[in-house]
């Protein structure tokens, strides 16, 4: 439900150098701390391991899970300039690639550090796409989900 700069969506508005998809009535987000132990892998790397996560539901998406930056290996991530908005969260303050071995997998995860009031519980907390990473939740490996962002 959310757009990077230079996306070009049908729907979208183009504000301030970014590009931004207008708020759907039919929408809602819930972010929920959670004691789930969830683990993020890609390629053998384990990218972040916790068991305190905030859960955050959005309509039309999968579960997206932020998680602190003391449990990331930051060491795997090289920041970007990219840049998104979304109507609901906010405009995020940092992405970053992942380098795992020889590869670099683009903008996989982002962060909020002022999100709107409703999801005030992301701030400053990273979260990867499920679709392009492997994620463990109480030792369940789950599909990547696919998604308009696969």
């Amino acid at each position: 439900m959310c757009a990077s700069n230079g996306t070009a969506w049908s729907g979208t508005r183009r504000t301030s150098g970014y590009t931004s998809i207008p708020r759907s009535p039919y929408a809602r987000l819930d972010a929920l701390r959670s004691h789930r132990h969830v683990r993020v892998e890609l390629d053998g790397a384990v990218l972040a391991d916790t068991r305190s996560p905030v859960l955050l539901f959005e309509t039309g998406l999968p579960t997206r899970y932020y998680i602190d930056p003391t449990d990331v290996s930051m060491q795997y991530l090289q920041p970007t300039r990219t840049q998104t908005t979304c109507p609901y969260k906010g405009v995020t303050s940092a992405y970053w690639s992942v380098h795992v071995g020889e590869a670099v997998h683009a903008d996989l995860a982002w962060m909020y550090q002022y999100p709107l009031g409703a999801v005030s519980r992301i701030a400053g907390l990273i979260a990867f796409y499920n679709e392009k990473v492997d994620i463990v939740v109480d030792g369940v490996p789950l599909p990547r989900p696919v998604t308009h962002m696969s």
